[in-house]
C-alpha cells in the first residue's frame, strides 16, 4: 500500500499571497523552477528575490517581487479575461493554468458581487498587480511540484480593525475576503491587522479539501512563509506541513433518507436533484416501486453528511410533493481519491482517480468536458472518455 502525500496549512497568523510562496520555497519547492516557469507569462520588468527573514524571533522565507521601472508599478488594473488570456497563452503545466485561473476566477466573482456588478466588468486592482499574480501563478506551481493527494487547512486568522485599499478604508476582512471565506473555519485572534488577504483567502479555499488540526501523518518537513509587517502578538508567519500517511480506505457515517412519491410531475425530478446536489447531497437515486391501489410510484434516496441532514430534508419538503421523509445512519468505506486535469489528444478532461494502489486504481473522467469537447469538435463523446481513460492510466496516484 503506497504513501499518501499531505500537505497541511496552519493559518495561526492567516494566509496571503507572499506568505503562501514564501512557505513552500521554504518547505523545500524548487524556486528555480518557478522562476524558469513564470518566465513563459511574458510579464516584463520583474524579479523574484527570497531573503531570510526573522518574525518574533523565529526564521522564515520572504518572498518580494521587485519591479524593474515605474511604468509597471502603474499598470496593474486588469480584468479578469487579461489575466484568463496571459495564462492561457503561457507555457505553464495545463494542471497549473486551470488552478490559477480558478483562483482569479473566485475573487473577480466575489469582487463582482461585493460591488454589484459582472465578472467581466470588474477590474483588479491590488490582485492584478505583477506581484499578486506571481503569487498566485507561483503557488499554483509549487503545489504542482510538490503534487500532494490531499491538501488540510487550520482554521483561519482573520485579523481585524481597519485596512486601507483602493476602494478607501475597509474593515477587517474586508468585504471581498470575508466573502472568499464562506465555509470556512475563521475566527480572530485580537491582532488588529489585515492577517488574511482575499489572495490568501481565495487560494486556500480552492486547494483545501479539508478544514481542522493537523492530520495524522508521519512529518517530512515543514515550511514558513513570512508577512510583511511585524507583530508583537505572534510570529506573522504562515507554517506548512509536508508529510505522509498510509494510503488507506475512509470510513464514515452518513445518512440516508427517503421517500415515497406518487403524485410528482416527472418533469420536476430534475430541477429537484440539482437543489439537493446544491445543499450538499452526496448522491441521488430512484427506484420504481408500487404504491396503495397498485399506483406506480419512486422511492426518492439521498445520501448526504449529517452536517447537511438539515438542508436536504428542507430541499424535499418544500420542493417536492412529499408530506415526510424518514432516515437512517449508514457506514460507508470509501477509497481515497483526487481530481487531476490531464491533456488528450482532444483537450483538457478533468478525471476523478480512486484508489490504494495501481491493483485497485478506479478511474471517472468528467463527463461534462467531455460533452463539451465532443460537442465542439463533433466526435462521438465515447472517443472523448476513452482517450481520457488513457490518458489517466499513465498518472501516478
Amino acid at each position: 500500500m503506497s504513501d499518501k502525500r499531505v500537505i497541511y496549512f496552519d493559518c495561526f497568523s492567516g494566509i496571503s499571497g507572499d506568505m503562501i510562496l514564501g512557505a513552500l520555497v521554504n518547505l523545500g519547492t524548487d524556486i528555480k523552477k518557478i522562476r524558469n516557469h513564470l518566465k513563459s507569462l511574458n510579464l516584463k520588468g520583474f524579479k523574484l528575490n527570497t531573503r531570510q527573514v526573522k518574525r518574533n524571533g523565529f526564521i522564515g522565507t520572504k518572498i518580494n517581487v521587485v519591479l524593474n521601472n515605474t511604468s509597471q508599478k502603474s499598470h496593474h488594473a486588469r480584468s479578469f479575461n487579461d489575466i484568463k488570456s496571459l495564462i492561457e497563452k503561457s507555457d505553464l503545466p495545463k494542471t497549473v493554468q486551470f488552478n490559477s485561473i480558478a483562483i482569479f476566477r473566485r475573487i473577480g466573482k466575489v469582487e463582482a458581487k461585493v460591488h454589484g456588478t459582472t465578472i467581466n466588468k470588474i477590474h483588479f486592482h491590488e490582485v492584478g498587480a505583477i506581484d499578486s499574480i506571481v503569487d498566485i501563478v507561483g503557488g499554483s506551481l509549487a503545489m504542482d511540484l510538490l503534487d500532494a493527494d490531499l491538501v488540510v487547512s487550520s482554521p483561519i486568522n482573520t485579523g481585524e480593525g481597519i485596512v486601507k485599499c483602493d476602494h478607501g478604508i475597509l474593515p477587517v476582512p474586508a468585504p471581498a475576503t470575508l466573502e472568499l471565506l464562506k465555509g470556512i473555519p475563521c475566527y480572530s485572534s485580537g491582532v488588529e491587522k489585515e492577517l488574511t488577504t482575499p489572495t490568501g483567502a481565495a487560494f486556500i479555499g480552492h486547494f483545501a479539501e479539508k478544514y481542522g488540526s493537523l492530520p495524522k501523518m508521519e512529518v517530512l518537513n515543514t515550511g514558513y512563509g513570512a508577512g510583511t509587517h511585524e507583530i508583537k502578538k505572534i510570529p506573522n508567519l504562515l507554517r506548512v506541513v509536508l508529510g505522509v500517511s498510509k494510503k488507506s480506505c475512509h470510513h464514515g457515517s452518513m445518512k440516508v433518507i427517503e421517500t415515497n412519491i406518487d403524485d410528482m410531475n416527472p418533469e420536476f425530478y430534475d430541477y429537484v436533484i440539482d437543489q439537493l446536489f446544491k445543499v450538499g447531497a452526496v448522491d441521488v437515486f430512484f427506484t420504481p416501486i408500487n404504491m396503495k391501489k397498485n399506483r406506480p410510484g419512486i422511492l426518492l434516496s439521498v445520501i448526504t453528511s449529517k452536517e447537511d441532514f438539515d438542508s436536504v430534508v428542507q430541499v424535499l419538503l418544500e420542493k417536492t410533493s412529499t408530506l415526510g421523509v424518514r432516515h437512517y445512519d449508514v457506514d460507508r468505506v470509501v477509497l481515497p481519491r483526487k481530481h487531476k486535469m490531464i491533456m488528450t489528444v482532444f483537450g483538457k478532461v478533468r478525471v476523478k482517480i480512486g484508489g490504494l494502489d495501481e491493483k485497485t486504481r478506479t478511474i471517472s473522467p468528467e463527463y461534462e468536458d467531455c460533452r463539451k469537447i465532443a460537442l465542439k469538435k463533433e466526435i462521438p463523446i465515447k472517443k472523448v472518455y476513452d482517450e481520457a481513460l488513457k490518458a489517466a492510466w499513465t498518472l501516478e496516484i
